[in-house]
């Protein structure tokens, strides 16, 4: 089976991290794939860089060239999952709604921590628009921009368990989500101090896509996410072909 992880910003450390997340959960015979957008910016912390990373992403799945099983759009809040849902016959798997869900397996309310608070409203419409919103306690901001989730680790952890401890205090929050793709790999600190189960969304993502993969299920395509039209569509960057036609993945022969 092989998983493409596509990060959704140019950040290719950032890739790398996310990327051994996913192989450290992944079950044997899994690859994994990382993936970073050919253009964009080198980190997501509002609409215009969100907007711009879906269609990133969209041109970096369907320009790789070989088979694939599934997909993880590793990027907490942003958007294109949709759209990739519609190129491709492969399970299409967000962090965002990956974390949210399997938080709701381990307590009756759960909490975002997530990066600066200008993403916040961001991911709260993410997760309303998924119908995960109502056992949602809060979602929380620990002032760390993304990219200084590398430059400053030891910060950005005392920063997000900080947060988590309040989510839990005040706001009655059971379990901890990680609320952005570049946190992957601290969820066993911030469980540690926090004392509660710490959700990180690369890992649920991943081990959702495998189990999507070995039931052999994937997205519906008989309405909302079937294959764009044939149409003319000018200036395109997707796959650089000019226009957006159906694609159709075709699985790895060890899945």
């Amino acid at each position: 089976m092989r998983i493409l992880v596509a990060n959704v910003n140019t950040t290719q450390s950032m890739t790398d991290s996310i990327a051994a997340q996913a192989r450290s959960i992944a079950a044997p015979g899994t690859e994994i794939v990382g993936i970073t957008p050919r253009f964009g910016a080198d980190s997501c912390e509002g609409n215009f860089e969100s907007y711009l990373a879906a269609i990133a992403v969209m041109d970096a799945v369907t320009s790789y060239q070989e088979p694939f099983d599934a997909v993880v759009q590793a990027g907490y809040g942003e958007h294109g999952r949709e759209g990739l849902q519609e190129l491709l016959d492969v399970p299409v798997v967000d962090i965002t709604e990956a974390a949210a869900s399997t938080a709701m397996f381990l307590g009756h309310k759960y909490s975002v921590v997530t990066t600066l608070d200008r993403t916040v409203p961001l991911i709260e419409d993410r997760l309303k628009l998924a119908g995960l919103d109502a056992r949602c306690a809060s979602v929380r901001a620990s002032g760390m921009a993304v990219l200084e989730l590398e430059e400053e680790p030891e910060r950005a952890v005392e920063a997000i368990i900080s947060q988590a401890m309040q989510a839990v205090t005040q706001d009655k929050a059971e379990v901890i989500v990680l609320g952005c793709g570049g946190m992957a790999g601290l969820d066993e600190q911030i469980r540690q101090r926090a004392g509660v189960p710490v959700v990180d969304g690369v890992a649920s993502a991943v081990a959702i896509a495998e189990s999507l993969v070995r039931m052999r299920l994937s997205t519906s395509k008989v309405r909302t996410y079937a294959a764009p039209r044939p149409k003319t569509v000018i200036g395109w960057p997707l796959n650089s072909a000019g226009v957006a036609a159906p694609l159709e993945a075709t699985a790895s022969t060890d899945a």
